[in-house]
């Protein structure tokens, strides 16, 4: 029963979505597959649901998000799009109003008395000067009889909302990239403190190895492998206090500011990394994630762009009025009712030479529609892949990660054991570096391993969705 009522889910979510496309039930249970690779279909939650403010824990993090969200400037230029958009669309609601413009008009001209006009004048009027005053408005109103203008209004608002799409969209990314980098930056601070406690530890190998040397137990090959060996946790340490400074300059750019010191409490070992987190069911990225919603307001925008270009191809009925006060004297101008004039004239327009034109127009959307189509299938077939590759990587990380640990936790007792030895003289000094070496090594892997299972835990709640609201 499980299995079944997952399945009508599934469908009840795709024919919500793609039921405005006309498309045929066959094309719409192949959109989407019932399931993430190597996933059951049968858990219908999803982590994407859990706000950005929940799903971190850190407040370190949450307030550098928090400033990223308010001063980014790719943000900040995605709310301006957002509000020409808006606008564009409060324009095409007014498609179908009629323009009413109200125009004010006078005139002052002297004939000529060898002139026709000018003898005319004379004779009618007795004088050949003559003045003219008119003000009114004039109405002009195109019927949509064929939806044209309705099909603008959808286009336009179809663009708006892409747009409010779109910005959703970056804010994900975003707030993934701030914690990203976050991680980073919290992995580099504990290599730092690995390569620290390393280069103690060389330190008192190599007195050791230097007293041996001088007692004469040891040669000039075993103090200068120590010292090289020694050497390398050294270099390491400005190796990664560069790259804290350039890691803390781009967050410094992801939130808006110059670039300076980040402050932290928290630290790499201290964070949990979230387990088994519900990555729900493909249909639901349909209408969770930005920039699948976007793509599909794009072929709605596509249609609506056909329908314009086809009722284009028929006649359009236009009706014209004017209406107004009209006087040869400024004095008589709005003497009413006498100087009233109007008129109303309707008429049909349909194109001719220019039809050819028209035509290859609207062929030309209805390809642009199948582009669209084609650019929302590719953009769920993204999402569900960027999910399973997320899945993918937090399933066969947890178990590098074991592997690491253990691999650190043994390192450690080798090296306990072998400085022991080697203070009674029961281990050389090679068997000494080669431990320290190792355990240098093994924690640094270790530090990366649990950063990279910290972020794709990010990856996954950005591929569903997440960190948009």
């Amino acid at each position: 029963m499980k299995k079944y009522r997952t399945k009508f889910t599934v469908l009840l979510l795709l024919m919500t979505t793609f039921s405005s496309f006309g498309q045929d039930s066959k094309t719409l249970t192949e959109a989407v597959p019932e399931s993430f690779r190597n996933t059951s279909v049968t858990d219908t939650t999803t982590v994407a649901d859990i706000k950005w403010e929940q799903f971190f824990n850190e407040k370190d993090l949450v307030q550098l998000i928090n400033v990223a969200l308010v001063k980014n400037n790719d943000l900040q230029i995605a709310e301006k799009n957002i509000h020409i958009a808006n606008l564009q669309y409060k324009q095409a609601k007014w498609g179908n109003v009629p323009q009413v413009n109200a125009f004010a008009t006078a005139s002052s001209s002297r004939l000529s008395e060898n002139s026709l006009n000018g003898i005319n004048a004379n004779q009618s009027l007795g004088q050949n000067h003559i003045e003219d005053y008119t003000a009114g408005i004039n109405l002009s109103w195109e019927v949509g009889i064929w939806g044209k203008v309705r099909n603008q209004k959808k286009n336009a608002l179809a663009v708006y909302m892409q747009t409010a799409e779109a910005k959703k969209a970056l804010q994900t990314t975003i707030v993934a990239n701030v914690s990203k980098g976050f991680y980073d930056l919290l992995m580099l601070d504990a290599q730092l403190e690995i390569a620290k406690k390393t280069l103690m530890l060389n330190d008192s190998t190599l007195f050791i190895v230097n007293l041996q040397f001088e007692a004469g137990q040891v040669t000039s090959l075993a103090k200068q492998q120590t010292e090289a060996q020694r050497l390398v946790a050294a270099q390491l340490i400005p190796q990664l206090e560069q790259n804290i400074l350039i890691q803390e300059n781009g967050l410094s750019v992801l939130t808006g500011t110059f670039p300076d010191a980040k402050e932290r409490n928290s630290k790499l070992h201290s964070l949990i990394v979230k387990d088994n987190l519900s990555a729900g069911i493909p249909a639901q990225l349909v209408s969770r994630r930005p920039d699948v919603k976007a793509a599909e307001l794009a072929l709605k925008a596509a249609n609506a762009k056909v329908g314009i270009t086809k009722a284009s191809l028929y006649p359009s009925l236009t009706i014209t009025g004017t209406a107004g006060v009209n006087a040869f004297e400024a004095s008589n101008w709005f003497t009413i009712p006498a100087s009233l004039f109007g008129s109303v004239a309707g008429g049909l327009t349909a194109p001719l030479l220019n039809g050819k034109k028209i035509r290859t127009q609207y062929e030309i959307a209805k390809v642009q529609r199948e582009q669209a189509t084609i650019g929302f299938r590719q953009t769920v077939l993204v999402a569900v892949g960027e999910v399973s590759d997320a899945l993918a990587k937090i399933d066969k990380q947890a178990t590098q990660y074991s592997i690491a640990n253990q691999r650190v936790e043994t390192l450690k007792k080798a090296i306990a054991n072998a400085s022991m030895l080697f203070k009674n003289g029961m281990a050389t000094y090679l068997e000494v570096i080669v431990a320290q070496s190792n355990l240098l090594s093994a924690e640094l892997e270790l530090a990366s391993i649990k950063k990279d299972r910290l972020s794709s835990n990010v990856e996954l709640y950005r591929a569903l969705g997440g960190g948009w609201e």
